[in-house]
């Protein structure tokens, strides 16, 4: 669950850095007031991935999920984006829950894929 996770958070630092570079010549907003959000959130973004090696990782990649939306309030596009990205995080988090979920029960437990013969 971790990588996907992580990767999500990566990727969506790399987009948040990107929409700065655009809203700077299309938004009428101050560029040090895109460059403190945009920026501050791209960063956060690959720093919180890191994190995600501690239980507590995973909640700081939900909250920045929420500031990533917010943002959206300075460039209205990150409404958008931050929707997108926050429907990847969490279906990352509900599909590693499973993945980790069916791994851990015994072999003889897990159904296989299919119609089962005989029935």
């Amino acid at each position: 669950m971790k990588g996907i996770a992580a990767a999500v958070l990566v990727f969506e630092g790399m987009v948040v850095f990107f929409a700065t570079l655009v809203a700077l010549d299309l938004s009428e907003v101050d560029d040090t007031t895109l460059w403190q959000v945009g920026g501050s959130l791209a960063g956060a973004c690959v720093i919180a991935a890191a994190l995600l090696r501690r239980p507590w990782g995973y909640a700081v990649g939900s909250a920045l999920q929420v500031a990533v939306i917010a943002a959206g309030l300075v460039v209205p596009a990150m409404f958008f984006l931050g929707l997108l990205f926050a429907g990847l995080w969490f279906l990352a988090l509900y599909l590693g829950r499973k993945v980790a979920r069916l791994q851990r029960e015994p072999p003889g437990q897990q159904s296989p894929p299919g119609p089962q013969p005989g029935r």
